[in-house]
């Protein structure tokens, strides 16, 4: 198929008025540019008409689904939760979401991962994970894998990766949405942080970590963390460790925007915490802008009101606080692509997967646009909405 005369918008570069042809045997772009029609070869023309890659969410709970507090979802069965999980997916992908990373929750996340790769359900390309690592009583132990110590920390990695776990996270501060869990404290020691890291990239995996105060921060980027989630209280000497040790941050700005839209809904001690977090968190965020950190976007999607399918509101919230709508579009599609392991996705170039968006108007004068493809097209097959005929 070939896609003619499209606006494309890729890279942190607007291109006018390209080709592009995509195969539907490999689903990937054959070649982009100035392309000659082939024999019987359909033409959709995108006059007009602006394409982006398929958005990458480096950071989304599939198992959860934006309930008041997770300790609604906790009592769900095995069963239950895999039908939770497929219905988030889809939900996310004809959203025009094309690749995420699944945080985990039990040992779901994997299982969906191998069902979608097989075409058994509808869903995005995934990095996957099985069950988040934390303390004992640590934020997320309600579906995650509690650990004592170094070796338990080693032993807990290498139980992941035997599930086939493509990257290894854990909880190296407390959180907003477990009770009784401070997110400026520190979890883990030291030992346990090494272990949880030097085990993980040993078994070939990348990892990530939950941190929101800055002493946790810089304890998990010592420890030789790959990126970071949420970042909230961060200080100049973190920042000067995102950017000595090349780690890339993942602000998910939306999760506490969203409850802090819902406050009459939301729990009395997760409106505590974000009236106390909220604004430190933003200034957080436009510091590492400033100096430079590498952003990929996440949204944490399925916390409290941070529903599936709403993803592309981070890149607003990205460039209300402190980048260009150019930037913070690239950080939700190549950016978090390299950052979580998803190869070939997140540009339009020859040989990546042919996951492509497509917009009636233009996303860089409204970044709302975003949240309404015209066309979701995953590995050359239009997955929702639909292209213009012939």
């Amino acid at each position: 198929m070939l896609f003619r005369s499209a606006r494309i918008l890729d890279g942190g570069h607007v291109t006018e008025a390209t080709d592009v042809r995509t195969d539907l045997e490999s689903g990937r772009i054959q070649s982009v540019g100035d392309l000659t029609a082939q024999r019987d070869e359909r033409v959709v023309d995108l006059s007009g008409k602006t394409v982006t890659p398929g958005l990458v969410d480096a950071h989304v709970h599939f198992s959860l689904s934006g309930e008041r507090s997770v300790e609604d979802v906790v009592g769900l069965s095995d069963a239950e939760l895999t039908l939770v999980e497929v219905r988030n997916a889809r939900k996310t992908l004809e959203a025009g979401v094309t690749g995420v990373r699944g945080m985990g929750a039990r040992d779901i996340d994997v299982v969906l991962k191998r069902a979608i790769d097989a075409g058994e359900v509808a869903g995005p390309r995934m990095v996957a994970n099985c069950r988040s690592i934390t303390i004992t009583g640590g934020h997320g132990h309600h579906m995650g894998r509690e650990v004592d110590g170094a070796d338990d920390a080693r032993r807990a990695v290498r139980e992941q990766v035997k599930q086939g776990a493509d990257f290894i996270k854990f909880m190296t501060t407390g959180g907003v949405t477990t009770p009784g869990s401070d997110p400026g404290a520190v979890a883990f020691t030291d030992e346990e942080l090494h272990a949880l890291v030097d085990e993980a990239h040993r078994r070939g995996v990348h990892t990530a970590t939950h941190a929101h105060g800055a002493e946790g921060v810089k304890a998990a980027i010592r420890a030789g963390v790959d990126t970071v989630e949420h970042g909230t209280f961060l200080d100049d000497e973190a920042i000067d460790l995102f950017l000595s040790h090349d780690v890339t941050l993942v602000p998910t700005l939306s999760a506490p925007y969203h409850i802090s839209r819902n406050t009459e809904a939301a729990t009395r001690e997760d409106v505590s915490k974000v009236e106390s977090v909220y604004d430190r968190h933003l200034d957080s965020f436009r510091m590492a802008v400033e100096a430079g950190v590498t952003i990929a976007g996440g949204t944490d999607a399925g916390t409290p009101f941070n529903f599936h399918g709403g993803n592309a509101s981070e890149i607003q919230f990205m460039a209300q606080h402190g980048m260009d709508p150019i930037d913070a579009i690239r950080a939700m599609t190549e950016t978090a692509a390299e950052a979580i392991g998803l190869a070939d996705c997140g540009v339009v170039e020859s040989g990546a997967y042919a996951d492509l968006l497509v917009f009636d108007d233009d996303p860089l004068s409204d970044l709302t646009v975003l949240n309404d493809p015209e066309a979701v097209v995953k590995g050359g097959r239009v997955v929702a909405g639909s292209l213009p005929a012939n």
